[in-house]
């Protein structure tokens, strides 16, 4: 009251309700980001920065991953060829590269021997990531445009690509909220690019659907040549999933105790099932005849058969006449599709409840049933095809992670007398 104004919350939907009313409204927050706003206000390029022909500038921008700047040198140029994952930035003039103890000592000896200095510098936590704006702090927000969904939808893509395309081709046109869409130069779209890697520090997915959204409009459709943007992408990690063990898996589902929660997390399981196809099931794709399950439209549009479980089909019979679903096999209070996240948070809540310690998802279990699997000797090309698979290298990453198969290896210390 002793401000004499209304609060109300800072969202796109409360924001474009308050556009329909008041058509001029704009908005103004302390946390707008300026620079944002104004994308000719960029900061000094790191090349700009003018160098002694004796120095050596390594700017550190992610863990291990550096930024070379020097005047051209074909010894230098020779020895940053031999470092890991190196590549020469041809518009910025500069060699990236991976640079652990043995390239440093590499480096020290070279800039001895030719009287160099090396200037270290680390710039992963120099600025502070940006957020992505919000529409309400954006003037004029523009929305992607019709023609772009219409296109997604006559390819049929899946709604939620569509969502993320739509969303990240927003966030794109908005970095130029000055320029006209359809006139955004190539070069335009490399710096955008940077600016999501360097000042909103996005993961390397998030950039690769990014750039795929940004490609579909202008070559899907208006139709242009297809093009190759040289972009500086963060190294993929090869990280291995979470997987639980039997035992894990066991305690888990013990420890939930609604009988539509156990019902689909035992299928999940059993089935080896990603999130959205478990919440896409239907009644009919349930064969009790011939004891499978299809699974229909899955990831990249395929349908596949996979397991249904004996143990598991009087529990499923038990679930359908109490709970009576009209269309889908598990559907929400109200009907229709249960809710992706509601199932995420039960299963969540079944790990804590378990005293399981490791980050458990839906997906969690999809990884533990292939696992399982791999560990009882079943032939990897049959997983292949119970998960979805298009090429047998995905799945072998599950090679990788049987305990079985690590257990008839014995570590050379076992042969050491003490």
């Amino acid at each position: 009251m002793s401000e004499k104004c209304w609060h109300i919350e800072a969202s796109r939907e409360v924001f474009e309700q308050l556009k329909e009313l008041f058509p001029t409204i704009t908005a103004h927050t302390e946390t707008a980001d300026k620079n944002y706003l104004n994308p000719d206000a960029q900061k000094t390029n790191p090349k700009e920065e003018k160098l002694d022909k004796t120095t050596i500038k390594l700017v550190q921008y992610q863990n291990g991953r550096y930024r070379i700047l020097s005047w051209y040198n074909p010894l230098l140029t020779d020895l940053l060829k031999k470092f890991p994952q190196s590549k020469y930035d041809v518009s910025n003039k500069w060699w990236t590269c991976s640079i652990d103890d043995k390239q440093k000592q590499s480096l020290e000896a070279f800039a001895k021997i030719n009287g160099y200095k090396l200037l270290w510098v680390d710039e992963r936590k120099k600025h502070i990531l940006k957020p992505r704006p919000q529409l309400f702090e954006i003037e004029n927000y523009r929305h992607c445009p019709d023609k772009m969904i219409e296109k997604l939808k006559a390819v049929r893509y899946s709604e939620k690509t569509i969502e993320a395309y739509k969303g990240l081709f927003e966030e794109f046109i908005n970095f130029y909220n000055t320029r006209k869409v359809d006139e955004i130069t190539e070069a335009e779209i490399i710096a955008y690019m940077r600016y999501l890697v360097q000042e909103r520090g996005i993961s390397a997915s998030y950039q690769n659907q990014s750039i795929n959204a940004i490609k579909f409009y202008y070559e899907k459709v208006l139709g242009g040549s297809r093009k190759f943007y040289q972009l500086e992408r963060p190294q993929k990690e090869d990280k291995l999933p979470t997987v639980l063990s039997v035992e894990e898996v066991q305690k888990l589902i013990a420890s939930i105790s609604n009988l539509k929660h156990k019902t689909m997390t035992m299928l999940c399981y059993s089935a080896g099932l990603r999130l959205s196809e478990i919440i896409n099931l239907k009644i009919k794709d349930i064969d009790s005849g011939r004891m499978q399950i299809a699974v229909r439209g899955g990831k990249g549009k395929k349908d596949r058969y996979t397991l249904l479980s004996e143990k598991l089909l009087p529990l499923l019979r038990k679930y359908f006449l109490e709970f009576k679903p009209a269309e889908y096999l598990f559907e929400g209070v109200n009907g229709g599709k249960y809710a992706e996240r509601s199932f995420q948070n039960i299963v969540k809540e079944a790990a804590h409840k378990a005293n399981i310690k490791k980050n458990v998802t839906v997906h969690t279990l999809r990884h533990s049933f292939a696992t399982h699997l791999m560990e009882n000797g079943t032939d990897l090309r049959y997983i292949q095809v119970l998960l979805g698979h298009s090429s047998s290298k995905t799945t072998e990453i599950y090679t990788h992670m049987t305990s079985k198969a690590m257990s008839g290896i014995k570590s050379p210390l076992d042969d050491l007398d003490f």
